[in-house]
């Protein structure tokens, strides 16, 4: 349990870095009081309403047959009936967040701009066009193996993508609204109403990729709650330090591509151990932590170098030759 909190922390403040950077630059423009209030109140919604409704309503759609309470501690019952309809809606639940996950790994990997942080990466983003042509033909394979083992998986599957595609329109609409943000004329109330609805687009990600991790709604809110309390503490003082980790982004979406892959799996009936997924996000957030570290390194050994090159005498003779 400790390990999947752990795990989705991570997961959640990684996956909110672009979130937090939205953040910071909006309350950048507004008062002390509404910073102060967004900061206070805005976080107690952002955990309790949207990463803590949402998964609850997510699994009682899920499963229909549960009610509100058995819904929210249904991995903890005991009673048959309960453990039954669980496990009998977890490939549509998987499989909806499972599409919704990779197709969020490859609209990243074609069409969003980025660091690139492994080889291949420059390649795919110059052939942005095919994104569409890859998550249609993805999808097509996954519906059709579905439909074999289970009608509902493959519905699973379409929803997962049409979920895919609703909330990128939002962050689109997110992307254009911050401009508008920025603007003097616009009131602080104004600008936190706009945040909060910001910050419920970006955190569907988190929520459904939530949900490789475990389905136990109180494990969900407890490590998206704790993540959620880390991204505010950066938006406040050290949203510049995250910046400079150039690859965090690139961590974060190749996460998302092994969370989204363990959860298809797991709805065609692979058996995944529990601590997979936390241990395998450690590891390759850990990695582009690292490599990130690497190049913030060789960067500044690079602005050493620059002022010595400066100030050498083969420098100062070649000034002056030009100047003459």
């Amino acid at each position: 349990m400790i390990l999947i909190v752990a795990g989705l922390c991570l997961f959640e403040t990684i996956n909110s870095v672009d979130n937090a950077i939205i953040n910071a630059e909006v309350l950048s423009t507004m008062k002390e009081k509404a910073r102060r209030w967004f900061l206070i109140w805005g976080l107690l919604f952002a955990v309790f309403v949207i990463r803590g409704v949402l998964p609850w309503l997510i699994v009682w759609f899920a499963t229909p047959g549960l009610g509100p309470v058995d819904a929210l501690f249904a991995t903890f019952s005991s009673d048959p009936k309960v453990i039954a309809a669980v496990e009998s809606s977890s490939p549509l639940l998987l499989m909806a967040g499972g599409v919704f996950l990779v197709f969020l790994f490859f609209h990243w990997l074609f069409i969003e701009p980025k660091n690139y942080g492994l080889i291949g990466e420059k390649f795919f983003h110059a052939q942005n066009v095919w994104f569409f042509a890859v998550v249609s033909i993805l999808l097509a394979v996954i519906v059709w193996y579905a439909l074999k083992i289970n009608p509902m998986m493959g519905f699973g599957a379409v929803v997962g993508s049409t979920a895919f595609f609703i909330t990128h329109g939002f962050k689109q609409n997110a992307e254009q609204s911050e401009k508008e943000l920025m603007k003097e004329g616009m009131s602080d109330i104004s600008k936190i109403f706009y945040l909060e609805v910001i910050d419920a687009t970006f955190s569907i990600d988190g929520v459904l990729g939530a949900f490789a991790f475990t389905l136990s709604v109180p494990l969900i809110i407890a490590g998206n709650g704790l993540g959620a309390f880390v991204v505010r503490q950066i938006t406040v003082g050290n949203i510049e330090k995250i910046k400079k980790y150039a690859y965090l982004k690139n961590g974060a979406m190749y996460s998302i591509l092994v969370l989204g892959s363990i959860m298809i799996a797991d709805a065609f009936g692979a058996e995944i151990p529990s601590w997979l997924s936390p241990v395998i996000t450690f590891a390759v957030v850990g990695w582009f932590f690292y490599k990130s570290i690497r190049e913030n390194k060789k960067n500044e050994k690079k602005e050493k170098a620059e002022p010595e090159k400066e100030s050498s005498p083969e420098r100062q003779k070649e000034k002056k030759e030009k100047q003459e």
